[in-house]
């Protein structure tokens, strides 16, 4: 019985690969990822990872890529659901403090990570893709394109800080009522009134 689930094994593909590391990552940061831990971790041998990838690098890179891609997809679809700009805006706040889900935590790690050559780059990408979505809702309300994108950066910088205040233990719990309480401060004081 143990041999055909080898064989299955060995049918993974890069984007299994890709989606181990980055829940390696999100467990345990970016330096974490080894070919061969990763290997242990999935039940098969590190052959079957040179298939796919030239090296732990290329790993990395690819991870990273395809996470980008998948948040990207996220927010845009998040961002342009909604006609009305405020709603949009609560919208993006509610979504992002949930904390629990895998892209969150991948983003977490990485913002623990900020000066390593693979994740630099990452992050700069997200910040200037969400916080230029955020602007753009802030002049759909009526803001000037300065106060707009000071507004957007101090949105961006909320959902950061509360990123990181929930990984130090810091900040109150996803659905708890002190979370709500939170939220709606955050909401009342970011997002204008209309």
């Amino acid at each position: 019985m143990a041999k055909p689930q080898k064989i299955e094994k060995e049918k993974l593909t890069a984007a299994d690969w890709e989606r181990g590391a980055l829940e390696l990552i999100a467990e345990q940061g970016v330096n974490a990822v080894a070919v061969e831990s990763l290997a242990r971790r999935m039940g098969i041998t590190k052959g079957s990872f040179y298939w796919h990838f030239p090296n732990r690098q290329a790993l990395i890179e690819q991870s990273l890529q395809r996470w980008l891609e998948h948040d990207e997809r996220n927010l845009q679809i998040l961002m342009d659901a909604i006609e009305d700009p405020r709603e949009r805006l609560i919208l993006f706040f509610r979504r992002s403090t949930q904390v629990h889900q895998l892209t969150h935590d991948v983003y977490t790690a990485l913002c623990f990570a900020p000066d390593h050559p693979l994740v630099q780059p990452v992050l700069e990408a997200v910040a200037d893709r969400r916080t230029s979505y955020l602007a753009n809702a802030f002049r759909q309300l009526g803001m000037a394109d300065e106060a707009a994108a000071f507004r957007a950066r101090l949105t961006y910088a909320a959902y950061v800080g509360y990123l990181q205040l929930m990984q130090q233990e810091q900040a109150p719990e996803p659905e708890s009522p002190e979370f709500e309480s939170y939220l709606e401060h955050v909401i009342k004081t970011l997002i204008p009134a209309v």
